[in-house]
Formats: structure tokens, sequence, C-alpha cells
């Protein structure tokens, strides 16, 4: 796969930080519980502002650096190496705000992209999750503003965040979910964490050790104006659908770039370990499923970079739907599997939360669950063979 020498420059730059700030502290975040000291977590993010990584395809006049989606994927690739989501430091925010008003992107954007604060999103529901037809969170319709109220499970960022980007339906006056002709105006909406009506219910542990948890939230009756819409009364759905292409295909490059590391690994082990009198790599039970996964990172990485040049020339939103879903698909599978036959190569050591192959063995796991179950993906992968075409989806 050719690149310019301007995004061979940019994944240098990427790799040398997850090199020098990623991969030095993950056993302690890992031993720690997922957390790192202040003192590291600024400078791990004076770093990556230095670098020009932060906030990549947000626009500079923003703080970000208005990357092609080739070179944010060159980025995320190597963020991805990384384990215990250290690389999450690194200042970012929602795509969401590119719909926002400009007085909401100075408020909530700006600071962000600096490092000065956190956003979080809040969609999932106790009944709502990778079929989001199920939520009962409202906005209501009051004098000056909106009435928030629902229950949000899995808020990444809610306990941290200084802004919660909820997602609800608005209704106007006398209108009720209860009634099926009230229409569903997915709304977003951007809510202040210190507003009156948030609490937070519960913040259980997850598998994976991270810094930042995923809490259930509650909103009653949390006051917000018109200023705090971001995009149009009714519009998220489309912003949602943005969204989840962006995450979905940064999912897909964090696990190739997962799969490399596990190989490297892999193999610097398995060329230098002996058993049986021979190299561990010289038994076809342990480099067999080694080239297997080879083989899955080199084809997904293909898959995954391939969309992102249809996404910069332009192509079908559309179209892209159906390609996100694939990649996701398809690498967030290969990266378990990888995981997996790695640890098992490392044999007792690989069962260690020291060895770099057991924490993405637990990490990676959820990649096949969040921003859409693989169930999901190959929901939609099935229904855009059926709408774009077999020679659209494959070629």
């Amino acid at each position: 796969m050719d690149f310019t020498a301007q995004e061979r420059d940019l994944a240098r730059r990427a790799r040398e930080f997850v090199e020098n700030w990623c991969l030095p502290f993950e056993v302690q975040a890992e031993l720690a519980g997922g957390g790192l000291p202040a003192d590291i977590v600024a400078d791990l993010r004076a770093a990556a502002i230095e670098a020009g990584l932060q906030g990549g395809l947000h626009r500079k006049e923003h703080g970000g650096n208005s990357w092609s989606h080739v070179e944010w994927m060159l980025v995320e690739e190597q963020f991805g190496r990384s384990t215990n989501a250290i690389s999450w430091y690194v200042p970012n925010a929602y795509n969401v705000w590119r719909a926002a008003s400009p007085e909401l992107q100075q408020r909530w954007l700006v600071p962000a992209l600096r490092g000065e604060h956190h956003d979080a999103y809040a969609v999932t529901e106790r009944n709502a999750g990778s079929d989001p037809s199920g939520m009962t969170t409202v906005a209501r319709r009051v004098p000056g503003g909106w009435e928030i109220s629902g229950e949000k499970w899995f808020v990444t960022f809610g306990g941290i965040s200084a802004v919660i980007i909820v997602v609800a339906y608005a209704l106007e006056d006398g209108e009720s979910l209860d009634d099926p002709h009230t229409p569903r105006r997915t709304t977003l909406f951007a809510v202040p964490i210190d507003s009156a009506g948030i609490s937070t219910i519960d913040d259980p542990p997850f598998t994976h050790n991270y810094a930042d948890g995923h809490p259930t939230m509650v909103f009653d009756r949390v006051r917000v104006t018109d200023a705090d819409v971001i995009g149009e009364i009714g519009g998220g759905d489309e912003l949602q659908r943005a969204w989840f292409v962006e995450e979905r295909l940064g999912i897909a490059v964090r696990c190739g770039g997962a799969m490399q590391r596990l190989l490297d690994e892999a193999m610097e082990w398995t060329t230098t370990r002996e058993q049986g009198g021979a190299r561990l790599i010289d038994h076809q039970g342990v480099s067999f499923p080694l080239a297997d996964s080879a083989a899955d990172a080199a084809a997904g990485r293909l898959l995954t970079f391939d969309i992102g040049r249809m996404i910069d020339a332009g192509a079908d939103a559309k179209l892209i739907h159906g390609k996100a879903s694939m990649a996701k698909l398809f690498m967030s599978e290969a990266a378990c599997r990888c995981a997996d036959r790695v640890l098992q190569v490392f044999g007792g050591r690989g069962y260690m939360r020291t060895t770099t192959a057991e924490r993405f063995w637990r990490e990676l796991r959820v990649d096949r669950i969040w921003e859409g179950s693989s169930e999901i993906q190959r929901i939609v992968v099935a229904r855009s063979l059926e709408r774009r075409g077999v020679d659209a989806m494959l070629f």
C-alpha cells in the first residue's frame, strides 16, 4: 500500500509517541487498576500536542489537525499498538461537534482539543444497545429550552467529563412516546456535567483496566437551552450514523495496530525460545496460527485503508456505512483470534497481566460488542450487499 511522504512522516511521529509515552506506562497502569499519576498524564498530553497528534480530524482553527481520513487512520493504527487505553489521554473530542454552533464549539470543542477537559457520549440504555429504537430518554419542550429525563448506560468518560452529549427524543408540548403517532425526533444535546439533576447510579468494573470508566447515569429533568442543541432538532440520526462510521473504522485500524504488536512480540519470542530441541517457530502448531493471523492483519489493513481513501475521494456515505461495518466485523474478530493465539504461544507467561498478549486478550473482546456488535455488523453488511450490490461492496 502506497503512502505519501507526509503520511509516512505522520505515522512515524505517532509510532514514536506510542513507543515513548504509551508502552512504557502500560504495566504501571494495569497494576494500578487503569490510572496513571497526574504528572505523567500532563506530560503525556503535552507530548501529544507537541507531536501534533491531537484532535486529528477536527479543523485546525479549533485546535485539531484537519487530517484526511487516511492520515487519521495511520495515527489510530499506532494508538492501537498500546494497551490500557493510554492513548485516550491524547486530547480529542467526538466528531458530532463539527455540527455544533460556533458558540458550542468554542465552549466545549476548543478546550477539549487543548487537553483542558473531556466530553462524554450518552446513547446506550438498558433496553437500547445496538438497536437504538428502544430508547426512552426524552427532551421535553419547556419555556426557555428543554428538560431531559432518562437513564444512560456505558457513558464512557462520564465520570470525568465536563460535558455530556446526550441523545434523546425531542418532544413538543403534549407529545408522548406512548403515542405511536409521535415523531421520533432523535436529537443531540450538549449537557454540562454540573447541571442540576445529573447523577451516577452505578460505575461497574469491566474486563479491561482503563483509567476512565463507563458509568450508568440518570438525567432527571435536566434543563438545557435551545443553544445547547447540537445540529438540528430531529437531526440526531444522521449525526449518529456519521459517528458510528468513524468509531467503527477507528476500531478496525486500532485492531490492526494491536495485531501488529502481538505478532511482533510473538515472533521475537518464538524465534528465540526452544522447546523439544527446536525453536517454537519451527513447530507447525505454533507457526501456522501466527501465519493465519498475519494474513488476517494484512487483508484487514488493505480493506480498512481502502475505505479511508474512498472517504477522502468523496464516496457515497451509504456505501461507506456498509464497508465500515465490514471492516469492524473482520478486524475485531481477527484481532481476538490473534490475541488468543499469541497468548497460547507464550504459555504460562501469556496468562500474566504483565504480558502484552494477556491484556490485549481481555481488551480486544469489547471491540466485538461496542459501537454495534458483530451480529449487528453482519446485518448491516448483508443489507448493504442487497442494496448496494456485491460489486460495490467488494471492489
